[in-house]
């Protein structure tokens, strides 16, 4: 093996090693209780928002945020009851107190080895969406606790018709009405807000929409679901966000237009995108507990500010469910770019090969095969064929550098005592021969931006999520086929299936590109990095490892070939070489008359000129 390739490899699993160290959550002292405020950035205006997060209050129950108040009188008198919808896609529940969401659970999507459904809404919070407004009494009022007037029934199924449910009530002079639309086949919620006699209740010209609450954990490992995790909106162009990896309390305010607030976590999503024009956006975040308890929990505030306007009323697409590419990027306005896939400089690269390579390439290949561990071992199988000029070149290269070793070693051994006469000796020698030294790094640096993009883009791809192959039941989770009964630092307490033997396979691999008598240091490289990709792996989601895997064996087989090939080709060389040395061996006499002949030969036609 070149060093070139060596020192090229390194440096690359250095860098991986290094990010992930970066994205590994650290514990972040909290100040006197009261959490750690990030400074917005300069871009960034803050704003006095009406919401805070509010005490923690029983489950079915919303905050009072004042008592007393004449204009708010009556608003929290009536009967409290529940209207639940069903569709194919979801069991959706409302309540009268409120007339807020205060349940969505998808049919098509269970927890993490559970039956159980996944829920959206956290039951905790008493209801996922409030109007927030000041009254003339200077005091802020949450609407969820209002109890509201609906004439639907108790429960209702969405057919082909659209189910409407409508939420009304009294406020001072005025009123408030909430219109819910749902229909089949759909995960969007059509949301409107009337205000009738806005001015005998709101002493601003504005009001905030709210949702309260995070989205509950779904999956088996809360740190990875957590770092997946937070509040989002849009301004400007740029996705703002609050995470809580690192931090126990963050809160962000937004000035300007705001397209869209959400809430997510690692493979779910709830946004809110107003069709009126939202004139800032605030983000709230708590953490309660450390992040590897077992009982952490998250809780979010994500609003809009929306302006109090002459129109009937002001309307919003609520979107309840997967972060499936094709739903969310239908709305083109950049909600995937909730999704993290890796720093700033990289998205430059990652994004793009997620959106537009790795996304439509795995629809088009689902249309004709059903499993994905299957999938990623076909798309193996084309990134191979895709790279394969650059390897073949490659391998060639390497095949070259192994022919010049003894070279290299006259070289060394002869200046021994000058590196830079060793170095320019080596460089003449380059150039005299044709090799580039770095022709064998070629394509692992081309394969490494797909290894990252996948590495970030395969554990939240929601397509692979809870899909199955061979012992592997969840192609976005390692595959465990060992408990240990101790815990090793960064590896972890349990051996994953694939990631083992993609680690076998890179010795393999490392064994066929071995230069014959390689030194110590090469020889514990072959075992060293393999060792330090199967740590680094070990937590990463299975799929990853599966292509990695196939990767390998891929590049050991075409590389047999393409030595097979080369060394075909050097004894054909050989082979050609000796037989022309022996028709160019003559006897002395055989040689005189070769001359005579072609002296001859040569002088009848200068006889012929003269005449």
């Amino acid at each position: 093996m070149d060093k070139n390739v060596i020192i090229a490899t390194v440096l690359i699993a250095l860098i991986m090693v290094v990010w992930m160290t970066m994205l590994t959550p650290d514990p972040v002292a909290v100040p006197d209780g009261t959490g750690i405020i990030e400074e917005p950035t300069e871009q960034i205006e803050t704003i006095e928002p009406l919401f805070q997060i509010p005490e923690e209050i029983a489950p079915g129950q919303a905050p009072v945020f004042a008592e007393g108040d004449s204009t708010v009188m009556g608003s929290q008198e009536g009967e409290i009851r529940d209207i639940v919808v069903d569709s194919d896609f979801f069991t959706a529940t409302f309540s009268t107190r409120g007339g807020t969401l205060t349940s969505m659970l998808l049919k098509k999507y269970t927890k993490f080895e559970s039956e159980e459904a996944v829920q959206l809404v956290d039951t905790t919070k008493g209801g996922a969406i409030g109007i927030v407004f000041m009254s003339p009494s200077s005091r802020i009022y949450d609407t969820r606790s209002f109890t509201f007037k609906s004439s639907a029934p108790s429960r209702l199924t969405v057919g082909d018709a659209p189910v409407e449910l409508v939420f009304r009530t009294k406020v001072g002079a005025g009123a408030i009405v909430k219109r819910y639309t749902l229909t089949q086949e759909s995960y969007e919620i059509g949301l409107s807000v009337d205000f009738e006699s806005p001015e005998t209740f709101l002493i601003q010209d504005r009001y905030e929409i709210v949702w309260n609450g995070g989205l509950p954990f779904t999956e088996g490992n809360h740190q990875i679901e957590i770092r997946n995790s937070g509040a989002f909106a849009r301004s400007g162009g740029e996705v703002e966000s609050v995470e809580l990896n690192s931090k126990t309390y963050e809160e962000r305010s937004l000035r300007g237009v705001v397209d869209w607030v959400a809430v997510k976590n690692k493979y779910f999503m709830a946004a809110l995108l107003p069709t009126v024009e939202a004139r800032g956006s605030e983000l709230i975040g708590e953490r309660f507990g450390e992040v590897d308890e077992e009982h952490v929990r998250l809780d979010f505030v994500a609003s809009l500010q929306i302006p109090i306007t002459d129109s009937e009323a002001d309307h919003f697409r609520l979107y309840l469910g997967p972060m499936e590419f094709k739903k969310i990027n239908a709305y083109g306005v950049g909600l995937y770019d909730t999704v993290d896939l890796g720093w700033d400089v990289l998205e430059t690269l990652t994004r793009p090969l997620a959106k537009w390579i790795f996304i439509p390439t795995f629809a088009l290949l689902n249309r004709f095969i059903p499993n994905y561990g299957l999938i990623l071992i076909v798309f193996s199988i084309l990134i191979k064929l895709l790279l394969y000029p650059l390897t073949k070149k490659s391998f060639r290269s390497m095949a070259k550098m192994k022919e010049l070793q003894p070279r290299m070693e006259a070289i060394k051994e002869k200046y021994r005592d000058n590196p830079q006469k060793q170095q320019k000796a080596t460089m003449k020698m380059y150039k005299e021969t044709g090799v580039n030294p770095l022709g064998g790094c070629m394509p692992m640096l081309l394969q490494y931006p797909i290894i990252i993009t996948l590495w970030m883009f395969l554990p939240q791809a929601i397509e692979i999520r809870q899909q199955g192959f061979l012992w592997a039941t969840d192609l976005s989770a390692p595959d465990v086929i060992l408990n240990l009964p101790f815990a090793l630092p960064v590896y972890g307490d349990y051996v994953a299936g694939f990631t083992l033997l993609m680690g076998l396979s890179m010795i393999f691999q490392m064994k066929i590109q071995a230069t014959p008598g390689s030194g110590a240091q090469q020889k514990m490289f072959m075992y060293l990095m393999p060792v330090m990709m199967l740590v680094i792996f070990n937590k990463f989601a299975s799929g990853l490892s599966l292509y990695y895997l196939c990767y390998n064996v891929l590049t050991a087989v075409q590389q047999k070939f393409i030595n097979h090939q080369l060394h075909k080709e050097t004894e054909e060389a050989k082979e050609a070489k000796g037989s022309g040395g022996m028709k160019m061996k003559h006897t002395p006499r055989q040689k005189r008359k070769s001359l005579t002949t072609n002296g001859r030969a040569k002088a009848r036609p200068a006889k012929k000129s003269r005449r």
